[in-house]
């Protein structure tokens, strides 16, 4: 029995909601620079459901689950103009694709060191599609590979650590000399204090009302057409991969469109963080805890070995350290981080190539991930 009760759906929606404020309030203060929002929604979510204040179901959990997560991607993925990526992001892309390949090395190398157990597959599927990709993707192949929400949130958690140390190691690799010298840093593109203020100050969305219900309808129709697809194969679990492919081919068929959208990132954001939240709420800490160390490990070996090939292949392809970081950064931390990172570092004219590769990440994590766990199994 929990003090909140499982049917209580407004109350309920109080707390996810909260959950999700809290998540981005974190993101946009001095602590967000250090540990994601996301961390945060999952460890007092997990704290309220094992100091039964919140319940470990919920008919609110279900429906999250079941049909927000679903809305959520296209959202995020409606601005994924393959085109523009490639257009604008120059040879830092190939330094990208080999990137992405040691995110794959380094998982299947952390996948024959460390002991899973039978999650030891999914886990590998869903760091290859989360850090070639992002959150979207992280989420996308653990529906895919059926994920319990323990298992998820183990992974999620030990992953967020994972990625706070990968920043940290690829923040200080330009200021290590024996680093410099094997690679070196060429780049030097001077950025005044004002320059980087204005690159690192968001483009704030205006709420247009028809934007929002248009996005959300054709959100609701290419998950409906997957989900019919899904039953009429019998393969219902490849509904997400069907969702990703609608949508990518909704942003490359009229880009333009697309462009011109605003809010539908935020709003898919808003419905990620409520997943984020039922996820630790859903989660019972003793199975959390003795998962976690395990896929903590792994995910370590993981980075470890994927920027060791990268600054190998750098070398070996006459790249520049500074490219060999945003590569890096681009798969491992995602576009936003690595864009700070190179703002950080007066590399102005990597700063657009940073987030289209990033972006890139997002159109093939997800079936990255689902092919890794498939071989792995």
């Amino acid at each position: 029995m929990s003090l909140i009760a499982a049917d209580n759906v407004f109350a309920m929606g109080a707390v996810l909601f909260g959950l999700a404020f809290l998540g981005f309030w974190i993101d946009k203060h001095p602590i967000g620079k250090k540990t994601s929002g996301v961390v945060w929604v999952l460890a007092i979510a997990i704290i309220l459901s094992n100091l039964h204040i919140t319940p470990y179901s919920s008919p609110t959990y279900d429906f999250i689950g079941g049909y927000v997560v679903s809305l959520a991607i296209p959202l995020l993925l409606f601005k994924a103009d393959i085109r523009k990526i490639f257009r604008e992001s120059g040879k830092i892309m190939l330094t990208f694709l080999v990137a992405s390949g040691a995110v794959v090395i380094g998982v299947l190398v952390g996948y024959s060191l460390v002991d899973m157990g039978d999650v030891g597959s999914k886990v590998a599927g869903v760091y290859a599609g989360g850090y070639i990709g992002g959150a979207v993707n992280f989420l996308a192949v653990s529906q895919v590979v059926g994920m319990t929400e323990s298992e998820f949130a183990a992974a999620i958690s030990a992953g967020s650590i994972v990625s706070i140390l990968a920043l940290m190691m690829l923040i200080a690799l330009p200021s290590l000399g024996w680093v410099k010298r094997f690679l070196p840093l060429r780049i030097h593109d001077n950025i005044s204090e004002e320059d980087k203020l204005a690159l690192q100050e968001e483009k704030r969305p205006h709420l247009r009302l028809r934007h929002i219900t248009g996005v959300l309808a054709l959100s609701f129709a290419i998950c409906a057409l997957s989900a019919a697809i899904g039953d009429y194969t019998n393969h219902p679990q490849f509904n997400i991969l069907y969702v990703t492919v609608f949508s990518l081919v909704v942003a490359n068929l009229v880009p333009k469109v697309m462009a011109n959208l605003e809010g539908e990132f935020e709003l898919g954001m808003i419905f990620m963080y409520l997943f984020f939240a039922m996820v630790g709420s859903s989660t019972n800490f003793t199975e959390f805890a003795g998962t976690a160390l395990s896929i903590f490990v792994f995910g370590m070996i993981m980075v470890l070995v994927h920027i060791v090939i990268v600054l190998v292949a750098a070398k070996l392809m006459k790249a520049d350290l500074s490219e060999a970081v945003v590569a890096s950064g681009a798969a491992l931390v995602g576009p936003a981080v690595t864009a700070a990172i190179a703002i950080s570092q007066g590399w102005r004219s990597l700063v657009t190539p940073a987030i289209m590769v990033g972006i890139f990440g997002y159109v093939i994590g997800t079936f990255i991930g689902v092919a890794v766990s498939a071989f792995l199994a």
